[in-house]
């Protein structure tokens, strides 16, 4: 039987109804719940708008009062006036009439009078006027306010300003006789108690109602409780006193109207009831047919992990007969399922040339002896075709727990192996393609490193060669240069060793040393080339120091190699001034480590090229070889330091080392 070659199953027609069904009950009653919420949204939107209308109506009955409590005072005070103007009224007049007409109006602080020269002449309960901008003589807001009453004949309001944290404003009448003015009456007015005596209780418990000045600041609020942002506001102009001020009005947050409340709560409850009452039928539906829908998905997750393994499967039972294969199986040996299935030992993709090997294995899986870590055998195709496969063997265990039969795991590993083989001829090359750099390296290293000793030794052999044909000279002066020479020819020994060393990969040999110490020495080979060249040499040293385990000569060659390069960049510099002409070389420690750092004052060079600075086999030189600083890198790497270059300020290159002091 080829269990890959079934028909994809199709949704049963019972499963088909049972959800059309569910999805037109769902739909029904999701289209009543949205009716229902848009329903008591109109409901909503209405009472918003008749709590909005009746805003409206209390706003314009409270600017409609306080309009005519202000108009009322002013006609009041505009009859003082009139009196006043007698020739026969007295401070009794003034005194009495203010005095009644401050006890009846309790918004109406202060009434003052004044003199044709603006002087205070009269005022209950003082003369004094108590803020300092209401001076007539100072030129504030007040005497503004005051001319402009005086000029136009008629009562003028003030801005509203603070006064011990009280918003207060004024009225100016101006009292004539005939047609001279004869003074003026000012009356000074306290918002805040105009506010309290005028703004009814149930208005206060409904809104909350300030005052605004034309920038929208509030001066006066009837509570300090803030209403809701979200709550309903309505602004009219406040006039008078005018002057851009304005009555805003805000609707506390209503309680929320429990009916409604409860309705909607019962709706929700409802539509949930629905909805759970649905998914129970689904529920009753689907048990209906879960055991055929069970297979079905059984069936289909079955097929596509067939489909999708490229691991080959194969079943046998207990007495080595083939029950089941896989598709990636029959793509690996080129037969069917139908060929393969029923086949008994031996099968048909077994090589001939391992028959006896193949049926040993065969037996000893069947009696249960598999390698646990798997076994290759090589088999063919069907077209003759050899390959190798890696078998993995375990037990098939039916539902029962019983042991039917062997699950093998079968891989093709042909191209792993061939792999494998390219592989190992790369290594082989590889290894031999080390040799030869290395033999490369060493002779390249051995090239750049003994350039300095062997000059030296020129240099003093020459020397020692003048001496004798002058004919001038003492023992000592043979002596001591014939000296150095042994010295400079013992270190190019030295270099020989210590580079074949390091070309191998050895531990460089390493003593305690002062990294002072190895700066003089260096010193000392590179001063002669510096003084030909007009470059004065610097040192910076840091007093206290520790010693390090380095290789000294190694670290020699790494200064001279750094610092001839800053010597030839300064030297190809004509105009560079004698105050530039410095090599400087700074030992300090920074933390855990000692710094060095190689200063000039050279041309410099670009960003670009500082990157490829270190590159193997580049150079700046027209003659360089390229490999001098990467020497010196690796060099400081095998002390486990780091070299790298870096701008100096003025103008030039600094190349950076640092080594650690407690080297791992």
């Amino acid at each position: 039987m080829n269990r890959t070659t079934d028909p994809r199953p199709r949704q049963p027609p019972a499963l088909q109804w049972s959800n059309w069904y569910l999805t037109a009950s769902k739909l029904a009653v999701g289209l009543l719940l949205g009716l229902l919420i848009a329903l008591l949204w109109l409901l909503r939107q209405n009472e918003i708008e008749e709590q909005r209308a009746t805003l409206i109506a209390d706003v314009l009955w409270l600017e409609q009062s306080l309009r005519f409590r202000l108009e009322g005072n002013t006609e009041q005070l505009q009859q003082l006036a009139l009196d006043l103007s007698q020739d026969s009224a007295g401070p009794a007049l003034f005194q009495t009439r203010s005095r009644h007409l401050i006890k009846t109006t309790s918004e109406l602080g202060q009434i003052v009078r004044l003199d044709a020269r603006g002087e205070a002449v009269d005022g209950l309960p003082t003369r004094v006027l108590a803020h300092p901008s209401l001076d007539i003589f100072g030129g504030g807001q007040a005497n503004t306010a005051m001319d402009l009453a005086n000029k136009l004949g008629k009562t003028v309001y003030s801005q509203v300003y603070p006064e011990q944290n009280q918003p207060q404003f004024e009225i100016y009448v101006p009292i004539f006789e005939n047609t001279q003015l004869r003074g003026t009456l000012i009356g000074v007015y306290s918002l805040n108690a105009l506010l309290k005596e005028l703004v009814p209780w149930w208005f206060a418990e409904k809104y909350q109602l300030r005052v605004l000045d034309g920038n929208g600041k509030t001066l006066a609020s009837n509570s300090r409780v803030d209403a809701s942002p979200s709550s309903l506001s309505y602004e009219v102009a406040f006039d008078p006193p005018g002057d851009g001020l304005m009555l805003q009005v805000t609707a506390y947050r209503a309680a929320g109207n429990v009916a409604q409340t409860l309705i909607a709560s019962l709706i929700v409850l409802l539509a949930g009831a629905v909805f759970w009452s649905l998914w129970a039928v689904r529920g009753l539906i689907r048990q209906r047919v879960a055991a055929e829908q069970a297979l079905r998905v059984e069936h289909a997750f079955r097929k596509a992990m067939e489909d999708s393994l490229t691991v080959g499967m194969r079943a046998r039972d207990r007495n080595g007969e083939i029950t089941y294969v896989n598709p990636a199986f029959c793509r690996m040996v080129g037969f069917s399922a139908e060929e393969l299935i029923g086949q008994r030992s031996p099968n048909c993709y077994w090589a001939p040339e391992e028959m006896e090997k193949t049926q040993r294995l065969h037996n000893a899986v069947m009696e249960g002896n598999a390698p646990p870590e798997g076994f290759e055998l090589r088999f063919k195709r069907k077209n003759e075709e050899r390959f190798d496969a890696l078998i993995y063997e375990a037990p098939l265990i039916d539902a029962d727990g019983k042991h039917t039969g062997w699950m093998g795991s079968v891989l093709d590993v042909t191209e792993r192996k061939r792999a494998e083989e390219l592989a190992r001829q790369q290594q082989e090359k590889l290894q031999l393609t080390s040799r030869l750099v290395t033999m490369g390296e060493m002779a390249s290293t051995l090239a750049h490193e003994l350039n300095q000793p062997l000059a030296a030794i020129a240099s003093y052999n020459t020397g020692c060669l003048n001496k004798l044909e002058s004919g001038s000279f003492t023992h000592e002066e043979l002596i001591n240069a014939l000296t150095k020479l042994g010295v400079q020819a013992q270190r190019a020994g030295r270099i020989i060793r210590r580079v074949h060393d390091f070309v191998r990969k050895s531990e460089p040999k390493r003593t305690l040393c002062d990294l002072a110490e190895i700066i003089d020495d260096s010193f000392g080979f590179i001063e002669p080339e510096a003084r030909k060249r007009n470059i004065r040499i610097v040192r910076e040293i840091q007093g206290m120091r520790p010693e390090l385990m380095v290789d000294q000569v190694m670290l020699e060659q790494v200064l001279l190699n750094l610092m001839r390069n800053a010597i030839e960049a300064m030297s190809a510099m004509d105009r560079l001034p004698p105050e530039r002409r410095r090599l400087t070389i700074k030992l300090a420690q920074l933390d855990d480590q000692m710094e060095i750092r190689v200063i000039d004052h050279g041309p410099g060079m670009p960003r670009e090229v500082q990157e490829k600075l270190f590159t193997p086999f580049f150079s700046t030189k027209p003659d360089g070889m390229g490999m001098g600083l990467n020497i010196c890198r690796s060099i400081i790497e095998f002390h486990h330091g780091r070299l790298w270059v870096e701008d100096t300020p003025e103008g030039g290159i600094t190349f950076v080392i640092t080594i650690p002091v407690r080297q791992p």
